[in-house]
């Protein structure tokens, strides 16, 4: 079997597993730790062999590319995917004390492993309408992890989420009926040689619009991100971290791939467009945070403005600033998930997450303030974490680009979300307990460990962000000249 299909297959054999013993939560369990834990280490071994050989593809079923169904893994889905494992196996273990035996013996764990199967998917697609189908995967899952327990706050986001979901969704056909009576084909790589051939600068820049409109809303990008702040907060904490860390990402990786590989024919209009969007959205995402006062509520703002970022390197689309979102990319899924994490131990040790109500844990728990300090000062940008150096890959690309509306709104925001950040510190940790009573409970080991591998992780990144920066610049060239992707796919496979 490919090495391609493994993170596809690996959460999918878990999850029939899950459900073969449903009776048994700790077989349940089992499953959990040693799917995510499978998937993860085959994950690594695809990006080793993508990093050694090059891109890679498979046609299932060997039918001919553009005929069948293919997947293909290049630097920037293989990165991908092995980030989508690592928060799986980090949430997993920490699910194993955040989340009840309820929601246990109502199928979470198949569930989960089946929302990891659709993300590991839509990374590795060739396939536009394939990429729908993993879509909606991920739509169907994530929408019963986040009803999952029925509370009518869980319920009303739920709705919601799926609600505007389901409207992108219209979107992404629209878009690609248009698309296939133009061209005849969903492969995104045939896509990319037919369209450079014939270009149709109506069509293809109003079939654009109609793909940044739907992965604009999978990526919580303005004005479509109003979905987010009302649902990411209702669910527990362990599926707000999966949630937080890959979901919005997912629309993110969409967005690069097609606009650096399928709608590049009017660059001047359509990136000019998303660098716009991605201004704005910054700043509504901040500023969304700084009137919040409720922790995960804040952190959900947060991630709308830090989307910003990401698609700003699209925007300015050079070899520096795709480097830029996609080493933005691979420290904000860390640093978003661990933040969700701690917020869950706060929430575990007191019952509420109102900044009102909490206070005084730098004293009674300075291990859990360190923990916090150090994904939310990466998100900040301080240096060494990895936040500085993303943020300072972008800044100097667009420096190089006199994009200086950009540049000045990327450094006030950034500024804007150490605040934000300070505000949580000062209200959760340093500021004198309330003098209301409340009970502190103890936190289980297996929602320890995994906030402190993940800051770790951001500590390396950091510390040793060289042989990242390398991958991130490696995958951003193989992005501006995609004729190796496009080899790949169309020489029929490895």
């Amino acid at each position: 079997m490919s090495p391609m299909l493994w993170p596809i297959v690996i959460p999918f054999i878990a999850a029939l597993a899950a459900l073969a013993g449903y009776r048994s939560l700790r077989w349940q369990r089992l499953m959990l730790i040693v799917g995510t834990g499978a998937a993860l280490t085959m994950s690594i071994q695809l990006l080793l062999s993508v990093i050694d050989i090059g891109p890679l593809a498979v046609q299932l079923g060997d039918w001919r590319a553009p005929f069948g169904i293919t997947l293909v893994a290049d630097r920037l889905s293989a990165i991908m995917v092995v980030l989508t494992h690592l928060m799986g196996l980090a949430v997993g273990i920490y699910s194993l004390g955040g989340i009840d035996n309820d929601r246990l013996r109502f199928f979470y764990v198949p569930i989960y492993l089946v929302l990891l199967m659709g993300v590991s998917g839509a990374f590795l697609t060739g396939d536009l309408f394939n990429l729908y189908v993993w879509f909606e995967v991920m739509l169907i899952a994530s929408f019963v992890l986040l009803a999952l327990g029925g509370t009518k706050a869980q319920l009303e986001g739920a709705v919601k989420y799926v609600a505007i979901n389901l409207l992108s969704s219209i979107f992404f056909l629209a878009g690609i009926g248009i698309l296939y009576g133009k061209a005849g084909t969903l492969n995104m790589a045939d896509l990319a040689v037919i369209i450079a051939a014939n270009p149709d600068a109506i069509v293809t820049t109003s079939t654009a619009m109609l793909f940044l409109v739907a992965f604009g809303v999978k990526a919580a990008l303005f004005p479509l991100f109003f979905w987010l702040p009302a649902s990411y907060h209702t669910p527990p904490p362990a599926i707000s971290a999966l949630f937080a860390g890959l979901l919005t990402k997912v629309g993110v990786y969409a967005l690069i791939r097609v606009f650096s590989l399928i709608f590049v024919s009017a660059i001047p209009f359509t990136h000019t467009v998303i660098l716009i969007i991605s201004g704005v959205t910054m700043v509504v995402g901040v500023l969304g945070a700084a009137v919040q006062t409720d922790m995960r509520k804040i952190l959900s703002w947060h991630i709308i403005s830090q989307i910003g970022y990401m698609t700003m390197g699209l925007g300015l689309f050079s070899p520096l600033a795709l480097a830029g979102s996609i080493f933005y990319l691979m420290h904000h899924i860390v640093v978003k998930t661990n933040l969700f994490l701690v917020a869950g131990v706060v929430r575990q040790r007191t019952g509420t997450e109102d900044l009102a109500q909490l206070g005084g844990y730098y004293k009674s728990l300075p291990w859990l303030a360190i923990l916090f300090m150090i994904p939310a000062m990466s998100l900040g940008g301080i240096p060494p974490l990895s936040g500085f150096f993303a943020k300072l890959a972008l800044v100097q690309a667009g420096l190089d680009l006199t994009s200086w509306a950009i540049v000045a709104t990327a450094l006030a925001v950034s500024l804007m979300t150490i605040f934000s950040m300070i505000k949580i510190w000062g209200e959760v940790f340093w500021k004198a307990s309330p003098a209301t009573d409340r009970t502190d409970r103890r936190t289980p080991v297996s929602m320890i460990l995994p906030i402190v591998g993940l800051a770790v992780v951001t500590i390396i990144i950091g510390l040793y962000a060289e042989p990242f920066a390398a991958l991130a610049s490696e995958a951003a060239n193989d992005l501006i000249d995609p004729s190796a992707y496009i080899a790949a796919v169309l020489a029929g496979g490895n």
